[in-house]
């Protein structure tokens, strides 16, 4: 029986199609607000939507959610993974309509994305390709962005895969048990199923 993967219910992320997509992939989900179910969790999985000042706000109104994301993540050392935005929470601070906090797991800060080609746009919106660095045992594919900001981990041995976009930028984020994807797994088709199989079985 697989762990229970918590996906967490904090009104800044695409819950249904991540829980489709993770369901899919072989997981058991519970979409849920609940501290206790989360600190109890398997697994962990942190959605994300929109501007970082609003994904953290949103997170750190939640009463007890950030307690217990600790717990199952940092105390208890669970298998966690950021999408989006919820990826770039893990950062020291994101500099995204002013200067933010965030979860500060691993550390690093979340920048504009600057593309020296200014023909590119801005949001970085559709499919792009994703190539692993570092050794790293993860798949390069094409996968599905949508953002207007990256993260740049202080340690570069913590990014396992970049794409570019008028200049590479963090696709994939490790350290230990903690993971992070710039892209959206769930609109990523053949590529993102495998990446959250491959997570799920980690």
């Amino acid at each position: 029986m697989p762990d229970q993967v918590a996906l967490i219910d904090y009104g800044a992320g695409n819950l249904r199609s991540a829980a489709r997509a993770l369901e899919k992939a072989g997981a058991r989900v519970v979409v849920t607000d609940d501290p206790g179910t989360i600190a109890a969790a398997g697994r962990v999985v942190l959605p994300g939507v929109g501007a970082f000042a609003h994904c953290i706000n949103q997170l750190r109104e939640k009463t007890g959610i950030e307690a217990a994301l600790n717990e199952a993540v940092m105390a208890r050392g669970v298998p966690f993974l950021g999408i989006c935005v919820g990826m770039q929470l893990l950062a020291s601070e994101g500099h995204e309509h002013g200067i933010h906090a965030g979860l500060g797991w691993l550390p690093g800060i979340v920048k504009r994305l600057e593309p020296t080609d200014n023909t590119l746009k801005i949001p970085h919106m559709g499919w792009n390709r994703v190539e692993a660095v570092n050794g790293a045992p993860v798949p390069s594919g094409d996968a599905y962005f949508v953002h207007s900001y990256a993260f740049a981990p202080d340690d570069a041995a913590d990014v396992q895969a970049v794409a570019d976009h008028g200049g590479r930028f963090a696709a994939i984020v490790k350290r230990g048990h903690i993971t992070g994807v710039q892209f959206h797994p769930e609109k990523s088709q053949a590529y993102g199923l495998a990446f959250l199989h491959n997570w799920l079985n980690s």
